[in-house]
């Protein structure tokens, strides 16, 4: 069971990080607009939406969905911390897509096992 719910966050996040990647990519108005106000300039709308669309294919392949996960809870926390120094408007979105983020990747996190010693 739980382990379907993870695969379920997991291809949410993958359907919500790819779509507002490839709006980046793609150069909707709003998006360009969005990065105006940051003042970073569009290359940085770029590299977002890559490193956006980039984690998404990264949930969705088991051997990596932990990096993914990482990669857009970090990617997240940069976004609420934009919206409430920089640019305004509600960060609540961005809060909950990081805490998802992080829901997954903690719960694929790699897990250490105790060394084996020879007796």
């Amino acid at each position: 069971m739980q382990r379907r719910i993870v695969w379920g966050v997991r291809i949410l996040l993958a359907l919500a990080f790819g779509a507002a990647g490839a709006s980046k990519l793609a150069g909707v108005p709003q998006m360009v607009q969005v990065f105006d106000a940051i003042g970073f300039g569009q290359w940085f709308r770029y590299v977002t939406g890559l490193v956006e669309v980039g984690g998404a294919l990264l949930l969705l392949v088991p051997a990596t969905g932990f990096f993914g996960g990482l990669l857009l809870a970090a990617t997240m926390v940069c976004g609420v911390a934009t919206h409430l120094v920089l640019i305004g408007g509600n960060p609540v979105p961005a809060m909950v897509l990081a805490l998802l983020s992080g829901f997954v990747a903690w719960r694929l996190r790699p897990v250490s096992r105790p060394a084996v010693t020879a007796a």
